[in-house]
């Protein structure tokens, strides 16, 4: 049986070893050890080296998620795996029950475009920036979206540039001739092609992106379909999203339709009428539409970020992505694989109970202030007391820091921090910031550690697509 060894301080020993108590049986032998730290969130790489002597008598160790510095090192120092578990100890039953596949995102079968609405408007250099942006975000196709009635005398250059710059480009037009350009210059695809307007395919090599006459003009892209099929040319074809409540569900099933009728062709699915026009939370949004475009097995899907609240479009289309095929290759929910889309709620937001954080609370002995959260309310204490509620404003004459300006905007800003954890539903960790998953920008090692993007594996799609000084003193996790 496999024997583990947890690290952890002092102050979370005793909780990690009830959590380790409450999973028997479990299918591993397992021994705590307290490495002579009071917070186990302070806990390094070059601190476990100096604390616990070589050779460790387990199968593995197992760290503090937030624990940093260089595990490998540390694995090859004591003979065997040196792993970081997760962030809270009360997580680590899921840690070890997780299904096989849960953190290997690193595989997805569906191309993202990435619109770039007001290309007209923008000069290239702009036009390179924003193309920058979205592929540091996921994006494998920049588009170039046109615009009725403006033109576009820099189009040839942005494409060149994209091109120098290593981008697969579209250009997205409604105008046959600006196709043509943009096809001449050397643009990767072309969106979008009728059944009347196929002879573009003709002059030049660019893929073409099929459409019908209108959205629900289902027969002409039947035949636009047929006509490139026979004449063995490669394409993706798109049966237009709608949005709400103009007909999304008819769509949707337009594309069922699609598929069923011609189950080898590469289907690109246009998402930004769902996205833009609906205004909620699009990591939710995104991670539907990505469900849906997994089940169709379609190629690519073309999304844009345009609206304020759609800022975050193309980084959660790449989370959903990943998501989505590893559940549908897997069999399984999309669920325990990563929490990068739940940037409101959390999936267990209070790991720790009133009862518990007072016991913690009555073995501190030093004036230092502690911040946690739990269904009940706001929790901070000390040596000198517990105090619970669900204002901060309410909490802060007991905490009597007259004249201690400093402590105060520290706690001030925990509080709010708390606060804001507690009425949305969210973990709070003290000194970390509120973590808002794909929301918000994140460092790189906090995204692997939340989603493991790379290296990335890319499946082919259908074969017609070519701090501060008052540090925390409570440790959440082991």
């Amino acid at each position: 049986m496999e024997h583990i060894v947890l690290l952890t301080g002092r102050l979370a020993q005793p909780a990690l070893e009830r959590v380790l108590t409450g999973m028997a049986p479990a299918p591993f032998t397992w021994e705590v050890r307290e490495i002579g730290l009071q917070v186990a969130g302070l806990m390094t790489a070059d601190m476990i080296r100096r604390r616990v002597p070589a050779p460790v008598a387990a199968n593995r160790v197992l760290v503090p998620g937030r624990c940093r510095g260089d595990l490998d090192a540390l694995s090859a120092h004591y003979g065997v795996p040196v792993e970081r578990g997760p962030d809270e100890l009360k997580d680590i039953p899921q840690y070890f029950n997780r299904s096989p596949s849960a953190g290997r995102l690193d595989t997805y079968d569906i191309d993202i475009f990435a619109e770039i609405v007001d290309a007209p408007r923008l000069d290239v250099a702009a036009i390179v920036e924003r193309a920058r942006r979205f592929a540091a975000d996921g994006a494998n196709v920049i588009d170039l979206g046109c615009l009725p009635a403006t033109p576009f005398p820099q189009l040839e250059d942005a494409v060149g540039a994209l091109k120098a710059e290593g981008f697969r480009v579209s250009v997205d037009s409604q105008d046959s001739d600006e196709l043509l350009r943009g096809g001449r210059a050397g643009a990767d695809y072309l969106l979008s092609l009728t059944a009347d307007t196929l002879w573009v395919a003709d002059e030049v090599a660019a893929t073409p992106v099929l459409i019908p006459r209108e959205p629900g003009d289902e027969a002409s892209l039947y035949v636009a379909i047929e006509t490139l099929a026979r004449r063995g040319r490669a394409f993706l074809a798109d049966a237009i999203l709608d949005p709400i409540p103009f007909g999304l569900l008819g769509s949707l099933c337009r594309y069922q339709r699609l598929r069923e009728r011609f189950p080898d062709v590469a289907i690109m699915m246009g998402i930004g009428n769902v996205t833009e026009l609906t205004e909620a939370d699009t990591s939710g949004i995104n991670a539907i539409l990505f469900g849906i475009a997994a089940e169709l097995r379609a190629g690519a899907v073309l999304t844009t970020q345009v609206s304020s609240h759609a800022r975050r479009a193309v980084r959660e289309a790449d989370v959903a992505r990943r998501v989505m095929y590893e559940a549908r290759e897997s069999s399984s929910l999309p669920k325990g694989m990563t929490d990068a889309l739940m940037t409101v709620h959390a999936k267990r937001p209070f790991p720790d109970t009133p009862e518990e954080i007072a016991a913690t609370a009555a073995a501190i002995r030093d004036p230092s202030f502690r911040v946690q959260v739990s269904e009940r309310g706001l929790h901070i204490y000390n040596r000198d007391g517990h105090h619970v509620d669900t204002d901060p404003f309410a909490l802060y004459p007991r905490l009597k820091l007259d004249g201690d300006t400093g402590h105060a905007f520290y706690l001030g800003v925990e509080l709010a921090r708390a606060e804001i954890a507690w009425s949305l539903g969210k973990r709070y960790v003290q000194d970390q910031p509120l973590d808002w998953g794909c929301a918000t920008e994140r460092r790189a090692d906090d995204l692997l550690h939340q989603c493991a993007p790379g290296p990335t594996k890319q499946v082919p799609a259908t074969q017609s697509q070519s701090r501060s000084n008052h540090a925390p003193e409570v440790a959440p996790h082991p």
